[in-house]
């Protein structure tokens, strides 16, 4: 299913520094129901977000009117436990193209690539300068520039580069995911078959 194309995203950001955020948390199982990729971001962090009566929690980030945009800063080993992808359609549903973090769970780091959201690993040192920055001025943005492999923070010019395989940064600026990657390259193939 093809996303949207990723090449320099400039946003504000919202802050989540809590550690060891695991996919249960970031879409509970009991919401696992759905094949299609649409309507889980309404459900991204569920039981953080909402009382046992649906009532939106005010101290929780995702409902604080103070934060918005398109990248998701968040703590240190973010995307832990199953492997469900989907955590990243919940994600991408709500409307996140980025998450920063200093650290991410393989599988969930991989499920991102395949599904149109950049994660984006810094260090430990640049992670904590994000979130001073953004509780200091909610407004802060961030450049993300897939082409460079960097992330800027604005208000200071600091910046880092980030690792990401060529194969699925070039998906990434096309908004393919493997199968409109070969999609993409029918016709080699098939002269390549032709040609056996």
């Amino acid at each position: 299913m093809p996303y949207d194309k990723f090449n320099v995203l400039k946003s504000s950001v919202v802050p989540l520094s809590r550690e060891n955020v695991d996919t249960d948390q970031i879409i509970p199982a009991r919401f696992l129901k759905a094949t299609e990729r649409e309507g889980f971001g309404d459900n991204l962090f569920r039981d953080w977000r909402y009382d046992v009566e649906g009532n939106p929690k005010p101290d929780f980030v995702l409902n604080d009117p103070t934060y918005s945009g398109k990248i998701l800063v968040a703590g240190k080993n973010f995307g832990s436990g199953s492997s469900r992808e989907h955590a990243v359609w919940a994600i991408y549903d709500y409307g996140f193209r980025c998450v920063v973090s200093s650290f991410f769970a393989d599988i969930f780091k991989n499920n991102c690539l395949n599904i149109g959201v950049l994660p984006v690993t810094v260090s430990p040192e640049f992670l904590d300068k994000i979130f001073a920055a953004v509780e200091a001025d909610p407004k802060t943005e961030l450049e993300v520039d897939l082409d460079k492999q960097s992330i800027t923070l604005l208000s200071t010019g600091e910046s880092e580069s980030f690792d990401i395989n060529t194969y699925k940064k070039e998906n990434m600026k096309n908004g393919f995911d493997d199968i409109d990657y070969l999609l993409n390259i029918k016709g080699e193939i098939e002269e390549f078959v032709s040609k056996g």
